[in-house]
């Protein structure tokens, strides 16, 4: 098993595919999920990003590439969904994901949970296993370097209910935490085009994870059909 920085500098420079498919979604399946992963490997990904134990179980099998895990799950009391309590944490654990992702946001988590409290709960029964923050704002990569995690990303700039209105992929945020913060930070969220991810790579930061725009053919669709609307014919 790789150590820390031999994880690290696997990822260093590398786009980092996102194969995720959600419940109701047609491509929703560890089998195509797998598959998805290996087509992202020998398109010449340098990791992957993953949702759930039994889509991470499948990719492992057929993909040779650094695995980041998350596990969404939707509890009443709480907004945050990316690995929300120990219980998916356990469970991702089950399945060896190298580095655990889950949501750094400001917001509390189920139970009240703060972020602080459950950082410590995962260092606790995880000591050594590299964890990223999904964060959405400035204040919270700050927060999320603070308390010690391994990478920080821009995943959730868009998603939270004070960053909405924000203009995706958000350049700002990602120029400001690259210049900013000593933690390797993870760009990630809208990123479309070649061009912006050259444009995001070259403000410094450690990484870039695109998933719709490479891994989610129905959405990709829909931005194509969307634009022969728009023309009104």
């Amino acid at each position: 098993m790789l150590g820390k920085k031999e994880l690290l500098d696997k990822i260093h420079h590398q786009l980092i595919v996102s194969c995720q498919a959600l419940s109701g979604e047609p491509l929703c399946s560890p089998f195509i999920m797998e598959r998805m992963a290996l087509a992202a490997q020998e398109g010449g990904a340098g990791g992957i990003r993953a949702n759930s134990p039994a889509d991470i179980a499948g990719i492992r099998r057929l993909v040779n590439l650094p695995l980041i895990g998350l596990y969404k799950a939707e509890y009443e009391d709480s907004p945050v969904y990316i690995t929300p309590t120990m219980k998916e944490v356990r469970e991702l654990m089950a399945v060896h994901p190298d580095i655990l992702a889950l949501d750094a946001t400001r917001r509390l988590r189920p139970g009240g949970v703060s972020l602080e409290e459950f950082v410590r709960r995962i260092r606790r029964d995880y000591p050594g296993q590299l964890i990223m923050a999904d964060t959405s704002c400035y204040e919270e990569g700050v927060r999320a370097q603070e308390l010690g995690f391994d990478l920080i990303g821009t995943t959730l700039s868009g998603y939270t209910e004070y960053t909405r209105d924000v203009k995706l992929p958000n350049f700002a945020l990602i120029q400001e935490y690259a210049e900013n913060l000593r933690t390797p930070i993870i760009a990630e969220g809208g990123i479309w085009t070649p061009d912006q991810l050259q444009r995001i790579m070259e403000t410094g930061v450690w990484a870039a994870v695109i998933g719709t725009a490479i891994t989610r053919p129905r959405e990709i669709t829909r931005r194509f059909t969307k634009s022969i609307r728009e023309l009104h014919l």
